[in-house]
């Protein structure tokens, strides 16, 4: 099985389904780490595609039809739309945001299983299948609980999807050592140049306000 979006960066992927999700939101290129835009081009993004469509399959112990992730000329930019869309949702700090009124209408395949319970199955093909499959493991991960989880990480030059498995979902970073302790350095520093800034201007307006020197009476 291999999310290449995701294992590119060393992340822990999500469960179940909801790495397809995770997946897409890292095929974003990240600059840090020389990381190219997987959906680029029509070649890459069709290299991303049938590595993530045979993990999905694999991950649900199912198969889908051949021509799946067959992508056409216009499905890498299909494909960017939706990852911009599904990476705003997981982006932390924003609160609630209006959902994009633009995207295309999303179709699935409700089936019953041999165990009696009903399932969704995607359908279509290329950037429609993934759109499909995608939606479909949100939906799945917001009733099971796991949606929360699956965040991006907090410094804005990474932003790469991760899933938080501290016991109190308060995760912030895809990684502490890299992120979280460069962010840290970063305020420990400004905070000491507000502190250089506060006394100096402090300094100047105690010379400036202080009382004149005393003068000796003849």
């Amino acid at each position: 099985m291999s999310w290449t979006g995701t294992e590119r960066y060393g992340l822990r992927r999500a469960p179940a389904g909801l790495a397809l999700v995770q997946d897409l939101v890292n095929t974003k290129g990240i600059a840090t780490y020389a990381a190219p835009d997987l959906l680029a081009t029509v070649d890459t993004a069709s290299a991303w595609a049938t590595a993530a469509v045979d993990a999905w399959a694999e991950t649900h112990d199912t198969e889908v039809p051949e021509d799946t992730a067959r992508l056409t000329e216009d499905d890498p930019r299909r494909l960017r739309e939706l990852r911009a869309v599904v990476g705003g949702l997981l982006a932390p700090g924003t609160g609630a945001r209006p959902v994009a009124t633009d995207i295309p209408e999303t179709s699935v395949r409700l089936a019953p299983r041999a165990d009696g319970q009903v399932e969704i199955v995607p359908v279509g093909t290329g950037s429609a299948w993934i759109a499909s499959a995608v939606w479909s493991e949100v939906l799945l991960a917001q009733l099971s609980g796991r949606w929360p989880r699956l965040k991006t990480c907090r410094n804005e030059a990474c932003a790469s999807a991760f899933y938080d498995t501290s016991r109190n979902n308060s995760g912030v970073w895809h990684s502490v050592r890299t992120c979280g302790n460069a962010a840290n350095l970063r305020a420990s520093r400004a905070r000491k140049r507000q502190r250089e800034v506060a006394e100096a201007e402090g300094a100047a307006e105690g010379a400036t306000n202080g009382s004149p020197p005393a003068t000796m009476e003849p």
